[in-house]
């Protein structure tokens, strides 16, 4: 397969023009996977390479827009928007139930099954709808905040938009088409952006927040119903789409149980500490987690088919989820060292003079993000393999203790839960998950423990490196610190991997998949 793989990555390639649109296709089209085998890692190297230039143009816009929107609205706007987020993500997962990851997983499928999901995330979505938008004085209460009812109302149409695309989106995922699930991330999202930061100019404050969200989910879905013809049909029986939905229940059961804990910590840091330490908590907490979730989100896209197509063969799904599995800890160790040593001009740089409060949240949540793509990725291990009991049994415990760890640190305020929060990630629910997704199936849980701990010194040797070399300039503005530390900690990062083997090893895996890309790239 290496050999074809330069004229494998060239053809699909190729394809990729910039469009949302894509020719009529019979139904068999969208749900027959076995053509994608025979190109598999050409089709995951041109998935990484339209992906990967994705990210980069979702990261300018998205530090674009952070540095814009801090400047321009207050830490009580972007508090009274998370009060409200937090409540939706207790429901966001029943929208999706997990039948996106049952479409996408199950080897084969059928109109009517796919029409018959079609059909339970729109109604579920609906119904969501109308619970949410009903509960909305509830929730005004619940936070004492009476302009919370408008905000919660507008909010809730979200999921009705979302429900109508989820199967549209899988479908697309399904058949690899990453450059058309790239087109409608970058599109809807810039679209979304842009009438944010109008109307944050014209003084909406909060508004600005809210509507964005909004025109964002509804471009996107209708983005969506363009790139794909496939249109469901009515609801039929014996369609056969009962495992799909014990799957899919085990899988939503699961993510319902983990987003009820993760959402925890804004509802509580909203309710006893106010809108505008929420805030605060909210932007420290965004500034790391949407460039790492632009990180995981299409890595996750491309490879979840990849591992569903191959979970037949026990070898070549072992060697392709730990060479992804690797490259993600290296890169992970690399990047969440240097943030650390360098978190308080970072924030200063990003958010501005007025955020500074917002610097301490945002270097203890460094210490989550540097086990988060790992726990990440290992989920990948009970969704292509079908074990939705076991991530159920997983999703339980490790959210028992992240609801604890923000009780444990929510006396100390916003910091105290940031920093229990993580220590909670790398000494409990790192170690907890390994043990469940690696007691069965082709990757066991030394392969997982290896694949971390071989590459933690680099995370060592670039924040010690990096912080050293910030000691020297403590009174340089926040850029010139930047430009000055970031380049020495990577420096030391790249020399460690240089010398390290199977550091080394990894990097030119890296190395030779960005040269298939620079070959794959039309002239």
């Amino acid at each position: 397969m290496r050999a074809d793989l330069s004229n494998a990555v060239k053809s699909e390639a190729a394809c990729m023009v910039p469009s949302l649109t894509s020719p009529a296709a019979s139904a068999s089209e969208h749900f027959a996977t076995d053509h994608l085998l025979a190109n598999l890692k050409g089709r995951t190297v041109s998935g990484v390479f339209v992906t990967s230039a994705s990210q980069v143009a979702q990261f300018l816009l998205n530090l674009t827009y952070i540095m814009v929107l801090a400047r321009l609205l207050t830490p009580r706007d972007f508090g009274l928007f998370a009060m409200v987020t937090a409540v939706m993500g207790y429901l966001r997962v029943f929208k999706d139930a997990g039948l996106s990851t049952a479409t996408v997983q199950r080897e084969g499928i059928t109109q009517a099954q796919v029409s018959n999901l079609f059909w339970i995330n729109v109604g579920l979505s609906g119904a969501i709808t109308l619970l949410l938008a009903a509960c909305s004085p509830l929730v005004a209460w619940f936070y004492r905040e009476p302009r919370l009812v408008g905000i919660t109302l507008t909010l809730s149409g979200t999921f009705l938009l979302n429900g109508l695309a989820i199967q549209h989106s899988a479908l697309l995922s399904r058949q690899m088409r990453f450059n058309a699930l790239a087109g409608i991330t970058i599109g809807s999202t810039a679209i979304g952006m842009a009438v944010a930061i109008g109307m944050a100019l014209l003084g909406c404050n909060y508004w600005a927040l809210v509507i964005s969200n909004l025109v964002t989910v509804m471009t996107m879905t209708l983005f969506t119903w363009l790139a794909i013809p496939w249109r469901p049909h009515a609801p039929s029986r014996r369609s056969g789409v009962r495992p799909l939905l014990s799957f899919g229940a085990n899988m939503a059961s699961g993510g319902f149980i983990y987003d009820l804990a993760v959402e925890t910590d804004g509802m509580l840091i909203g309710r006893f500490c106010g809108a505008g330490p929420l805030g605060l908590y909210s932007r420290a907490a965004a500034l790391l987690r949407r460039p790492m979730d632009q990180f995981l989100s299409p890595i996750g896209s491309v490879f979840l088919p990849v591992l569903s197509r191959v979970q037949s063969q026990p070898e070549r799904y072992r060697r392709a989820f730990l060479q992804v599995y690797e490259a993600i800890a290296l890169i992970t160790f690399l990047f969440t060292g240097l943030l650390l040593a360098l978190s308080y001009p970072v924030t200063l740089a990003v958010l501005g003079p007025k955020w500074d409060a917002a610097a301490i949240i945002f270097a203890g949540f460094t210490l989550a993000a540097l086990t988060h793509p790992l726990t990440c990725t290992s989920t990948w291990l009970f969704a292509t393999q079908g074990r939705g009991k076991d991530w159920v049994r997983a999703s339980s415990i490790v959210s028992g203790i992240t609801v604890c760890s923000f009780l444990v640190g929510l006396p100390f305020g916003p910091a105290g839960v940031a920093i229990s929060y993580s220590a909670s990630c790398v000494l409990l629910q790192l170690p907890l998950l390994y043990y469940i997704a690696g007691r069965q199936g082709p990757v066991s849980r030394k392969d997982l423990w290896i694949g971390c701990l071989r590459h933690l010194p680099v995370w060592g040797v670039v924040c010690g490196t990096s912080w050293l070399a910030r000691t020297f300039i403590l009174d340089a503005n926040p850029w010139m610190q930047l430009f000055l530390c970031a380049p020495v900690g990577l420096l030391a990062g790249a020399t460690y991997i240089g010398f390290s083997a199977p550091s080394r090893r990894v990097a030119v895996n890296l190395l030779s998949i960005i040269r298939d890309l620079k070959n794959a790239r039309p002239a």
